[in-house]
């Protein structure tokens, strides 16, 4: 097996095992997706690698690592290094597996020093500077990462993880023009790499084109019908472009892929709440809430959502929650509010519609929830005030009311 043809199977085996990073925004596009090569420089194993001496144990365990743990391929990498008379070859390989397995845990110092170290003995390996490229992004280094990925890219330009990686460091920079020439490059090079085109899309949405992002969504889920990031963004732009049904679909194809995934859940809750489907919206909110029992947002929904489903009570208790996490919290406060309202405690909901609306004069529930707790109270004028307040903020907000279950 030929340096090239391994360094082509490392690459294919690196994109296999993506390593991502990623944060969504409410809306659910800012996703980045990190990838180690795998780049090995030393050739087939010996037969006398088989044999049960110590360095041969060590070899074997650093160098054929499906078979053994992270940990204990760590430490036939280290026993490698450390060997007297190792072959040089044997110590570069051992360097790039055991900075990749840093990289796979994270421990990004550890990592930069071992593809440093690789440098030093082998300045022309691509796979080095590309995967030291990578930790110094993951350590918010863009400069160092782009410097490194330029020189990866450099010694080896058909080489798509390097476009890609450095494709990520731009995007983090906030340069989307940048990052989509990257990514060009990588697909380019591998028309496949559904990643690139989940990336392209996400800087393609960023820059405010949606028809390009739809597309490169489309790809991505083609080539990877198990892609859940991808799902999970074409249903927010199906979202914001009002196909609701189509984005639900996608949604729920997403959590069937993975119903560990919260912000899916608590998105596809807030679309059910606002198409008055609150049962399904509770649904959502209990499986957000039963994985990050410390999402103050969906405490406070879930608080909202059973005020309208006639359980105040145990709302009250979901909004004392999110207001523990997020105290003084205008809309939590308008929620409380709308619970107190329900159970007949006027004076309290006026208290807490108050309290949201000195933080944000705007919110119209509020306006109108206290408006009707004073109504009940026989404050006609202030009812008055109110209820036209809420009005001139949401047109509609009385019809918003009458699902709620109050007039």
């Amino acid at each position: 097996m030929t340096k090239e043809t391994i360094f082509n199977l490392a690459e294919r085996i690196g994109a296999g095992s993506m390593i991502s990073s990623s944060e969504k925004t409410e809306i659910g596009f800012a996703a980045a997706k990190a990838m180690v090569c795998l780049v090995t420089l030393f050739t087939a194993m010996p037969a006398f690698a088989r044999s049960a001496s110590p360095l041969a144990a060590a070899r074997t365990a650093c160098f054929v690592g499906s078979k053994v743990t992270i940990d204990q391929q760590i430490g036939g990498c280290t026993a490698v290094i450390a060997a007297k008379g190792a072959r040089t070859k044997d110590r570069a390989g051992a360097y790039l597996i055991r900075g990749a397995d840093y990289l796979t845990r994270n421990d990004l110092d550890n990592a930069i020093a071992d593809f440093s170290e690789l440098i030093r003995i082998d300045p022309q390996s691509g796979g080095a500077f590309a995967n030291r490229g990578e930790a110094w992004r993951r350590k918010g280094d863009l400069g160092l990462a782009i410097a490194d990925l330029t020189h990866a890219i450099a010694l080896r330009p058909r080489g798509s993880i390097a476009w890609f990686n450095r494709g990520i460091a731009y995007s983090d920079k906030g340069d989307p023009d940048h990052a989509i020439a990257d990514y060009n490059q990588a697909i380019a090079l591998n028309p496949k790499f559904a990643l690139a085109y989940f990336n392209r899309g996400t800087n393609w949405r960023k820059q405010g084109h949606d028809t390009p992002a739809f597309d490169d969504l489309n790809t991505s889920i083609r080539l990877d019908p198990n892609y859940v990031a991808a799902y999970s963004n074409r249903a927010r732009l199906l979202r914001d472009h009002g196909k609701i049904e189509s984005a639900l679909a996608d949604f729920d194809q997403s959590l069937r892929l993975d119903p560990e995934n919260y912000r899916d859940a608590y998105t596809r809750g807030n679309i059910h709440f606002d198409r008055h489907d609150y049962a399904r919206a509770l649904s959502d909110y209990d499986q957000t809430i039963r994985v990050r029992p410390d999402h103050a947002d969906a405490l406070n929904t879930r608080c909202l959502t059973k005020a309208v489903l006639g359980r105040p009570r145990e709302g009250l208790e979901d909004c004392e929650a999110s207001l523990r996490l997020k105290a003084g919290d205008a809309y939590t406060l308008d929620s409380r509010g709308l619970c107190y309202l329900k159970l007949g405690e006027f004076d309290m909901a006026i208290d807490d519609f108050t309290a949201a609306l000195n933080v944000n004069p705007k919110i119209a529930n509020a306006l109108y929830g206290r408006g009707l707790a004073k109504r009940k109270q026989g404050d006609a004028s202030g009812a008055d005030s109110d209820l036209a307040a809420a009005r001139a903020v949401y047109a509609d907000i009385a019809k918003e009311f009458w699902h709620y279950g109050i007039e």
